[in-house]
């Protein structure tokens, strides 16, 4: 059978890994899909056809990067059924469209890894930080089975995949954390064209203990105005970068801290005290650039990420280093 392509209707949503369970949960009550709505699942992978009325805009390639799930690292916008024989077939199919070609593999993975080998070379191993991310078109294909591919050359995200991994560090951070605030400096960089803290810059770190945050940016060569009621650890609080101060970081006033380039909250409290803080700190005109952790308490109120998500010059994501929780970014241009 000649190599044949079938259009789909809708887009299609990849998970991260582990989250498929949110990335449901939010379709049905963030967007209001109920139990009847036609899901076909692939792996981490759900194809919803009917999109008529959910996004701002019927073609998927006008829908606003915001109005998608926070639980998809990214979305294919222009789904596609990919029907072959042959390796060589489905490796030139995939190149007669685009170059740049990412794999999510769930199964048939050796025969995956043969099309992959066949496909133009992109950087699909861990990343050391910094790393700045081309913004180049990158499309996304799976094997459904040995002779049909599930793919769209146009999706939401210029990471391979929609997923970032960090080379990571085993000895020197004092927290896993710290993962956490390279990528969300990494997606700030890319969303906005942020930069990244250096050694003209200033920063305050509330609830800063054990120092995983702080690591980053003092080895970005940052002042760091450190606030946690335990202290970090003992490299950190030697470090002529770093100045600390035992409080409670949520009851100091912007005042109290001075003027600052970047503003990092990676405290555990409920999203509503969270979005008050970063009102007042906003409001204070004493920073433009924040990253906050949103801890999530139990089941994820929608209502109030998308408080978080109005702010203006900001975006709610899902990291792939978070775990039950969205990361909000603010950078005003």
């Amino acid at each position: 059978m000649p190599v044949h392509i079938e259009n789909l209707k809708g887009v299609a949503f990849l998970a991260y890994p582990e989250t498929l369970a949110f990335l449901k949960a939010e379709l049905k009550q963030r967007f209001g899909l109920g139990d009847n709505a036609r899901f076909n699942c692939y792996g981490d992978i759900v194809c919803l056809e009917d999109i008529e009325g959910i996004f701002s805009s019927p073609d998927p390639e006008k829908i606003a990067p915001q109005e998608l799930p926070y639980w998809a690292r990214t979305t294919l916008l222009k789904p596609f059924i990919l029907h072959f024989d042959s390796i060589g077939e489905a490796a030139g199919a995939l190149k007669g469209i685009q170059r740049n070609w990412a794999p999510y593999q769930y199964q048939s993975f050796r025969r995956a890894s043969l099309i992959q080998d066949k496909l133009p070379y992109i950087n699909l191993k861990p990343r050391k930080f910094p790393v700045e991310i081309p913004q180049s078109p990158i499309g996304v294909y799976t094997l459904i089975d040995d002779k049909t591919i599930l793919a769209s050359a146009v999706t939401s995200s210029f990471i391979p995949a929609g997923r970032i991994e960090f080379v990571e560090d085993h000895e020197n951070p004092p927290s896993r954390a710290y993962l956490k605030i390279q990528e969300s400096l990494t997606m700030a960089r890319l969303l906005f064209g942020a930069e990244l803290p250096g050694p003209e810059s200033r920063c305050f770190e509330a609830g800063a203990c054990p120092g995983g945050w702080t690591w980053v940016l003092v080895n970005l060569g940052s002042k760091v105005y450190a606030v946690d009621r335990a202290e970090l650890a003992p490299s950190l609080m030697a470090d002529p970068l770093v100045t600390f101060q035992a409080h409670d970081a949520f009851t100091l006033k912007p005042e109290d801290i001075g003027k600052c380039d970047w503003v990092f909250s990676d405290v555990i409290c409920y999203p509503e005290r969270l979005l008050e803080w970063i009102k007042v700190w906003l409001d204070s005109g004493l920073t433009k650039n924040m990253i906050c952790t949103i801890k999530m308490q139990g089941e994820i109120d929608y209502e109030v990420v998308k408080q978080f998500a109005a702010i203006p010059d900001s975006r709610v994501v899902h990291l792939n280093y978070n775990k039950h929780e969205l990361t909000w970014i603010h950078c005003e241009r």
